[in-house]
């Protein structure tokens, strides 16, 4: 694992790196919400694929955040240790501050929080070619939701997942990630978004061979 940076309160953000033979650099990121675990129980699975077959996922690079926030994801709290919800902070055209007691408050400015800085700084660096965020989400609204030309993707998704493919979670996202990196820059980015009342077995089950789709 190589260290990103670290977060609020000095936890390390980690990454899981797998170079590639081939042009394409796709990145997974999980628990941008620190009280979705199945996201990071997900995506530490999937390293642990990745890490044992070589054959697993094509001849490109794979990169793998598994725990975007690890302060909230220490204390199982949807925000950062500065009470920030790290997939509100990005820097959009669409970024507003919101209500500071809101669970989704978007920070005093854009980009404030170093765990957003961090996965800037990843993409930035890496300039991946596909970008799967993982979340969990009730009321059966689970979902393949894409941003920016990633549509294709989240139906070859749900080919297998099962899971609807959808341009719109239904609600406004004022700075959210796929925003940033879907809309605004143009990356194929779906939002996987697991249901919150399968367990984390299944949704692993449901997912692992998703998460490959080329």
């Amino acid at each position: 694992m190589v260290r990103l940076g670290e977060s609020v309160e000095g936890r390390p953000i980690e990454a899981y790196f797998r170079s590639g033979s081939g042009d394409a650099t796709i990145m997974v990121f999980g628990a941008f919400h620190g009280d979705e675990p199945k996201s990071v129980h997900v995506a530490r699975r999937f390293i642990e694929r990745l890490a044992l077959d070589a054959t697993v996922g094509g001849d490109g690079g794979w990169v793998v955040v598994p725990v975007v926030n690890p302060d909230g994801f220490a204390r199982r709290t949807r925000r950062n240790a500065n009470k920030v919800d790290l997939n509100r902070n990005f820097p959009t055209k669409n970024w507003t501050v919101g209500k500071r007691r809101s669970r989704m408050f978007g920070g005093t400015k854009a980009a404030s929080e170093p765990e957003t800085r961090a996965v800037i700084g990843l993409i930035e660096a890496h300039r991946p070619t596909r970008i799967i965020t993982i979340h969990s989400i009730g009321a059966n609204r689970y979902c393949n939701n894409y941003d920016g030309p990633a549509q294709a993707l989240a139906a070859a998704m749900s080919a297998i997942n099962f899971y609807p493919a959808t341009a719109s979670i239904g609600y406004p996202t004022p700075g959210s990630f796929g925003t940033w990196s879907g809309i605004e820059r143009e990356i194929p980015t779906v939002t996987l978004e697991l249901p919150s009342h399968h367990s984390s077995k299944r949704c692993w089950l449901d997912n692992r061979d998703a998460l490959l789709v080329p």
